[in-house]
């Protein structure tokens, strides 16, 4: 069993980890990483003020990005290092991480060989990664065979459920508990990982709170500068031009006080 202080201290590392690459995200946002979304699908829902454009523009953008994040910097690296701990006093046992060939965890014993790629959710491997992932394994598992061991191809999902469609699948996919369990041998090790972030979440949530309030001014600014005509009403039309049209339009030009017309800077 991993020693539980051993886990605090790894589950801390990486959760701060994931902040701040999301804080860095959050600073580096530009206005026109929002416009990239879909325009249509916000006036279709019916956002009338531009203040509630950007808002769901910067959380769509958010929770796409912490997704990503979050699988880098921590179910990736966490399942790496639960993976040698779990093995650590079995010498009969080989744990190698970042091997290549497309996964990112190798057990090994003197009979079997498991190659584990790990991904976030379940619904992030997508087709030409499957390609991809099923030429490797082809090479790796060529030379496994030379080496007389059983062969496993895993595919390891930090959370959720995967259902196997097929009777003997060509690589076995694990979501959740199933995935931690078979990396760890703890059936409850899915649950420790939450327990073991404690308050901190809500605690790093605070800072990151001001720095999505300031990124939202900031945006908004921008927003209500280019994007919003002397009525109030969201230029839709400019908007959807800067999206789709052939052509992006450039910069909106802004009258201040006592100078003549000039492209915002």
């Amino acid at each position: 069993m991993i020693e539980e202080d051993a886990l605090i201290a790894k589950a801390t590392e990486r959760l701060r980890s994931f902040h701040a690459r999301r804080l860095a995200k959050l600073e580096a946002i530009k206005l026109t990483d929002l416009l990239k979304k879909n325009p249509y699908l916000y006036r279709s829902v019916g956002h009338a003020a531009g203040s509630d454009y950007v808002r769901a523009a910067l959380d769509a953008f958010v929770s796409s990005s912490d997704e990503t994040i979050f699988g880098n910097e921590f179910f990736e690296p966490l399942a790496k290092w639960a993976a040698v701990q779990a093995h650590r006093e079995n010498s009969e046992v080989t744990v190698q991480t970042g091997g290549g060939a497309g996964f990112d965890i190798s057990i090994e014993t003197p009979t079997e060989y498991k190659a584990i790629a790990v991904k976030s959710g379940t619904n992030i491997f997508n087709a030409q990664s499957g390609k991809q992932q099923n030429t490797e394994l082809d090479a790796l598992q060529g030379r496994i065979r030379k080496e007389m061991k059983v062969f496993h191809p895993i595919i390891g999902y930090g959370y959720g459920r995967k259902r196997q469609r097929e009777a003997n699948p060509k690589i076995l996919k694990l979501a959740g508990q199933a995935f931690w369990a078979e990396i760890t041998g703890e059936e409850d090790f899915y649950q420790r990982i939450s327990s073991a972030l404690g308050d901190q979440p809500t605690l790093l949530a605070v800072e990151f709170d001001k720095a999505y309030a300031q990124a939202r001014n900031r945006l908004e600014r921008t927003f209500l500068a280019d994007y919003v005509d002397d009525a109030g009403n969201i230029d839709w039309e400019r908007l959807i031009a800067f999206n789709s049209a052939r052509v992006a339009p450039g910069r909106k030009r802004v009258r201040k006080a006592g100078i003549a017309d000039q492209a915002e800077t």
